[in-house]
């Protein structure tokens, strides 16, 4: 198989470059690097909200900080494996999600995700990892940022609108996830199947740092949905709004913050996965 490698320059190049690509009906659209990489080639596939009419299929090369997708689809972080996959895997058809919210002018943004997105202190912690904060690797990173960040997180109140259900509620993070690991292996959404049409979302409700820092360790082996400040359902929108700041994350990328609207868009990514 031949490939085409193209480097990219700065932000928000892999998106141009996979929009190309997808638009000239390439086979395959390779993303080699973490999750931030995989989002920014997966909104190369999106023009605005609309999916570019193509039968490009989406591969991925784990080789970035978190590497939380590739695991949800089985990819070994091996780059040999990973390529073999390539090579000889199977195609897969995926839900993506959507997050339209406040940009950082305040104009409204647009971005698509494949893993897991969510408001609350999750961006926080993308805030402190995509700024450079690095240990030895992808899980130990994220779960020291997490909990520096807990350390100064407060709580916020939000108004959530769940498939047309209004709740008033106080929060610690509200996720919506496609995919079932974030922040370097942590398997928040245990259940989570990215090709059923739907969504699993988990609050995370009004809980502290010491309450917070004791549920880590459950969060990390997918243990932790029976607490009674948690709540898990299957969606197909979420809106979210509240009076205070709260920032966004998709896939490890920052968009923008509240007020964010989050949806499924069912089969609308084909993947290149393993034979499992």
């Amino acid at each position: 198989m031949r490939f085409d490698e193209v480097l990219t320059t700065g932000p928000g190049a892999a998106t141009d470059l996979a929009r190309r690509a997808v638009t000239d009906c390439r086979e395959l659209v390779v993303a080699a690097g973490g999750d931030g990489t995989v989002n920014e080639v997966v909104n190369g596939f999106f023009d605005g909200t609309r999916r570019i009419g193509s039968a490009t299929r989406l591969g991925v090369l784990p080789m970035g900080t978190g590497g939380d997708f590739r695991r949800t689809l089985g990819l070994s972080r091996d780059v040999d494996e990973a390529a073999a996959v390539l090579r000889g895997g199977r195609a897969r058809r995926l839900d993506a999600g959507r997050v339209t919210c406040a940009g950082p002018d305040g104009h409204t943004v647009v971005r698509h995700f494949v893993n897991i997105a969510d408001a609350g202190i999750g961006a926080d912690v993308a805030d402190m990892v995509n700024g450079g904060f690095r240990v030895i690797n992808g899980e130990l990173t994220f779960s020291i940022a997490g909990a520096l960040t807990l350390l100064r997180w407060r709580n916020r109140p939000v108004r959530a609108v769940i498939d047309g259900e209004e709740r008033d509620l106080v929060v610690q993070q509200v996720v919506v996830a496609n995919c079932r690991f974030y922040g370097g292996g942590m398997e928040m959404a245990p259940g989570a199947v990215p090709d059923d049409g739907l969504l699993d979302l988990v609050i995370v409700g009004d809980i502290g740092w010491l309450e917070s820092a004791r549920l880590l360790g459950r969060i990390r082996h997918g243990a932790h949905l029976p607490h009674p400040r948690l709540e898990h359902r299957l969606v197909r929108r979420v809106e979210i709004t509240s009076p205070r700041r709260m920032g966004v994350d998709a896939d490890g990328e920052r968009p923008g913050s509240l007020p964010a609207t989050f949806e499924v868009l069912p089969g609308t990514l084909e993947v290149v996965a393993p034979h499992r």
